[in-house]
């Protein structure tokens, strides 16, 4: 089985930077994406909101636009060259169903760019992983409550956008170890729910050996969080895994039983794994760089990357 490499880094951004919002899912609140507007505007960036990221789509409301346009709006994103980083505006569901329609060979001669969301965009970070080789963050989406309204969410982006060197070590006040122990590999990972769903699909992973894989997700009950666990184990998709960092599970029951149904899948397989550490749907969320070199100390609770997030 083919090991996880590291993944091209794009570039900081500075002042002045033009950046694209885009919609690859779910709809999105206008207020919250005004002020989502206003926090990257605070930062001296110019944000433009691709078309389609108010739409809805005809009686399946839970899209923004149809499929097309979605893919149109995340294509012209990134193939625009005055525009230096594409934020996801929020998540929900429809990032699947865009996956298979951008245009990845425009993708790949537009060159390395910076690349935020979590959630459902999981699906967009396996496949930017997949078909480019480009490194991307797993951080908060300028149309969500924890990124308008929790200053250290804010600032956990902000810095890894402008000043990467200066968030090397990601950790949170609630991590501890769920398994004790340290490990090297390249991070990936995301939204458990979304990582299963991606399998047998072309923008899969072979596998994660070597990985250190995070795993968050919101409103799975423990047993689903079990079905989906053992998925990635019967998979194989486990097999190799260097260690595991967990972040947030909000709405998946009382923390307790979540941890129970965690140890229990997780547990066994002699890695370290790190739980709470502070990324996901939770109240306040780091932004964690996919596809690089970092180390995992499940009993200091960090995740310590081997170079800035960014170039």
């Amino acid at each position: 089985m083919t090991s996880v490499a590291p993944l091209e880094r794009p570039g900081r951004l500075r002042p002045g930077d033009r950046v694209a919002v885009v919609a690859p899912s779910g709809p999105v609140s206008g207020e919250r994406l005004a002020a989502g507007l206003d926090v990257l505007r605070g930062w001296d960036l110019d944000p433009v909101v691709m078309p389609h990221v108010r739409d809805t789509h005809g009686e399946l409301e839970y899209l923004a636009g149809t499929d097309a346009d979605r893919a149109r709006d995340l294509t012209r994103a990134w193939c625009d060259p005055a525009v230096s980083a594409v934020f996801c505006a929020r998540g929900g569901y429809g990032a699947q169903r865009v996956v298979d329609l951008l245009d990845w060979p425009a993708v790949r001669a537009a060159g390395p760019k910076v690349f935020v969301g979590h959630s459902d965009v999981t699906a967009l970070h396996e496949a930017f992983a997949v078909r480019t080789g480009l490194a991307t963050l797993h951080g908060p989406m300028t149309g969500t409550a924890v990124f308008t309204e929790d200053p250290a969410t804010q600032e956990a982006l902000r810095a890894t956008l402008f000043e990467p060197e200066s968030v090397r070590t990601l950790g949170s006040g609630t991590a501890r170890a769920l398994v004790p122990g340290r490990a090297r590999g390249v991070t990936l990972g995301g939204c458990l729910s979304l990582l299963a769903g991606d399998l047998g699909t072309p923008a899969a992973r072979p596998g994660h050996r070597d990985g250190l894989l995070l795993l968050e997700d919101t409103g799975e009950e423990p047993y689903r969080l079990d079905r989906m666990l053992t998925q990635l184990r019967r998979a194989g998709r486990l097999d190799g895994v260097a260690g595991i960092a967990l972040g947030s599970w909000a709405g998946c029951g009382p923390y307790e039983k979540v941890r129970a149904t965690l140890l229990d899948r997780l547990g066994g397989l002699g890695v370290p794994v790190v739980e709470e550490l502070g990324f996901g749907h939770g109240p306040t969320a780091l932004t964690i760089p996919l596809g690089l070199p970092a180390t995992l100390d499940a009993e200091a609770g960090t995740l310590t990357l081997d170079v800035p997030a960014l170039r």
